[in-house]
């Protein structure tokens, strides 16, 4: 294969990847090489030069250290040569004379044979924890949580690590990195601010997180370098991207606002994250002195806090493919306390309302709301916030717009209810859920509305096709949103499970589950409350929570079937345009699917065909979804249900009393 490479170590040959660590070519090879400032999880320091090996490439040959050296083409390597043995029982000495009584350093002088040391000076540290100047701890503040709390002060035999100043730092969070790495505990921990029953079972499990954020981050999301806009290209490439008011799922100047794009040109980046201190996920990004164009702010450089996915998403929804107005409608939208998604999502709904002839410039005040256009966009969000011209009516949301303008008679009813893109009176997230059965189900089931926080199963159900039955789905829409739903109630984060996934769990059966990531949070809350905590335990203990809030939704009107239908367009193509530009996937669909022979039938003809499986579908997807969730078939939890989780109060039986079928 290309990338690989044959070399050869201690005379034996040995293939490699291109590209690899030296000294983990040679452990390949069956060889052994010491380390003291080696850890798996950091970037190769090549401090403590123990792994010093002699090698020869285009006949010449030199001593390098192992951990740092990449391989990049053939080349012979001896760990144990002469010189080698040489160098490492000098080192070995060295570090004896100054620290006799570390472990890690007999380690070493036993390794290469050294029993005493032949050294001589007065800078001897007879503590057994003694600091060994590997710098593990430094290189872990940087790596692990993008801080430069620590590091080394004075010069030759004075050479110590201390924060700046040797003061206490305020930026310190006590992430407790640097104690994990450390080889000789010269760094201890004294956790007792909010008094954990078990703060090493957290920090065991934190470190775990940040080890597999620092090392395979780059590999995968690469959050600490876009963000979550480093998501826009993937839903691009996928067909999942939100173009026109979810008409499409991708568009060719798509690529004019990805994350890249951001990356090279906006982003300040190697900072720690500015939404927590400490966060080795570092997702949060800003673009400092953007200078606006438009609103109250003209002409001023200001600090843009994003863009994030979804802003992103919401800009190409409403076909605005420029980086420079994703950016502005950001500011302006954190400006004026209105979120993203919502906004963009409306200003969608209303220009395809305006193209279709719905809305006329003498209803907008003027204003071309085709498709892509900015400025005006921006100009609504601006009216919006003075309270004056057409940006009020906008701000009221999607249900309030079609609603209003199918009393007044203005186009279709059935058509502005299926472009209508919101449930519960909640704008949807950005993401296109026509192909994916649980999305549909996971977003406008959603209590709270369709938010993707209990919705992210697109990728399982669609790409991968891991859910390829009703009961599937109806068991990833009952344990989603309760996990989910659990993260909230703990104050967690979620991306440090879902964003990262190691390579020997990328696979799993139940990759949205993450196992051993789910494992990782139980240890959090075990650690802080010294509670034992299952799946089926944490699965009750949102249930619960779940539950009481359907109960509330009902009693406040939006708690049954009808409130869990989506429109259509979140299922299907609703006009004959979005139908023929995705012709050869719903025309083999209606083959496969439904044995219909397309040919010969109209666009129109074929999308009603169409429409009826897929609502069928949908139906029968929220019949099993209720079943497992416990709640009857319209949607009302029951009282069964509220019995077995131990929240049949009278109050709350009150709630749902009307809405009761007879009990078995």
């Amino acid at each position: 294969m290309a990338d690989k490479i044959s070399i050869v170590v201690n005379g034996k040959a040995v293939e490699v990847r291109k590209g690899v660590r030296l000294l983990e070519a040679v452990r390949e090879g069956g060889a052994t090489v010491p380390t003291l400032c080696r850890h798996k999880d950091l970037m190769p320091l090549g401090s403590c030069r123990l792994c010093m090996c002699e090698i020869e490439q285009d006949g010449k040959r030199q001593l390098v250290t192992a951990c740092d050296f990449v391989v990049e083409g053939p080349l012979s390597v001896q760990t144990e040569s002469p010189d080698v043995v040489r160098h490492r029982r000098t080192l070995a000495e060295l570090y004896l004379r100054r620290w006799p009584n570390v472990a890690a350093v007999k380690a070493i002088a036993r390794r290469t044979g050294v029993t005493s040391s032949r050294m001589s000076g007065q800078f001897e540290e007879t503590d057994s924890s003694s600091c060994i100047l590997c710098g593990r701890c430094t290189a872990a503040c940087e790596e692990f949580v993008l801080e430069r709390i620590i590091g080394f002060a004075g010069r030759g035999m004075e050479r110590h690590v201390a924060m700046p100043f040797h003061q206490v730092d305020s930026h310190c969070i006590g992430c407790t990195s640097c104690a994990h790495v450390c080889p000789t505990g010269a760094i201890e921990i004294i956790d007792d601010l909010n008094r954990p029953a078990d703060p090493r079972k957290i920090q065991s499990a934190g470190m775990k997180v940040n080890a597999e954020l620092a090392t395979l981050d780059t590999q995968q999301c690469r959050m600490r370098e876009m963000g979550t806009l480093n998501i826009l290209q993937v839903m691009d490439k996928y067909d999942l991207l939100p173009v026109h008011n979810f008409q499409y799922g991708s568009h060719v100047d798509a690529r004019k606002i990805y994350g890249t794009v951001f990356r090279d040109r906006y982003l300040t980046q190697g900072q720690a994250d500015g939404c927590w201190p400490g966060c080795s996920m570092a997702c949060a990004k800003t673009a400092d002195g953007f200078e606006l164009k438009s609103g109250p702010y003209k002409g001023q450089r200001v600090t843009v806090d994003g863009p994030e996915y979804e802003t992103g998403g919401g800009c190409a929804n409403m076909g605005c493919f420029d980086p420079h107005f994703v950016l502005e409608f950001n500011f302006y939208c954190d400006t004026y306390g209105v979120d993203t998604i919502s906004m963009s999502t409306v200003i969608a709904f209303v220009m395809e309302a305006f193209e279709a002839g719905v809305i006329t410039p003498e209803d907008t005040g003027g204003l071309e709301l085709r498709f892509g256009a900015c400025d005006e966009s921006l100009e609504l969000l601006h009216q919006m916030a003075r309270g004056k011209g057409f940006g009020v009516l906008v701000g009221q949301g999607v249900r309030w717009l079609k609603e209003r303008w199918i009393e007044e008679g203005r186009g279709d009813p059935q058509f502005l209810r299926d472009i209508g893109m919101e449930a519960k009176g909640l704008e949807y997230s950005q993401y296109v859920s026509k192909e994916s059965l649980a999305q549909q189900c996971g977003y406008t089931m959603a209590i709270k509305g369709p938010q993707h926080d209990e919705a992210w199963l697109i990728f399982m159900d669609m790409v991968n096709n891991q859910l390829p039955t009703f009961e599937l789905k109806a068991e990833a829409l009952y344990y989603f949103p309760l996990w989910r739903t659990w993260f909230g109630l703990m104050g967690l984060c979620k991306l440090l499970w879902n964003d990262v996934v190691p390579a020997d769990n990328y696979r799993e059966k139940e990759p949205h589950k993450i196992p051993g990531h789910v494992r990782n949070y139980f240890k959090y809350f075990e650690g802080m409350t010294g509670k034992e905590l299952d799946e089926q335990k944490m699965l009750d203990q949102s249930a619960r929570v779940y539950n009481l809030q359907r109960c509330m939704s009902y009693r406040f009107g939006k708690g049954t079937r009808e409130h869990d239908l989506p429109p259509y367009r979140a299922v299907g193509p609703v006009t004959v345009r979005e139908y023929e530009s995705r012709a050869e996937r719903y025309d083999k669909q209606l083959r496969e699917l439904l044995g219909i022979d397309p040919t010969g039938l109209t666009t129109q003809e074929k999308m009603a065909k169409l429409r009826a499986h897929r609502e069928e579908q949908y139906s029968k997807t929220m019949e099993v979804v209720y079943r497992r969730r416990g709640w009857n078939r319209n949607g009302v939890p029951t009282l069964a249900r509220l019995r077995e989780l131990g929240i049949d109060l009278p109050e709350i039986v009150a709630l749902v009393a009307d809405g009761q079928e007879p009990e078995a």
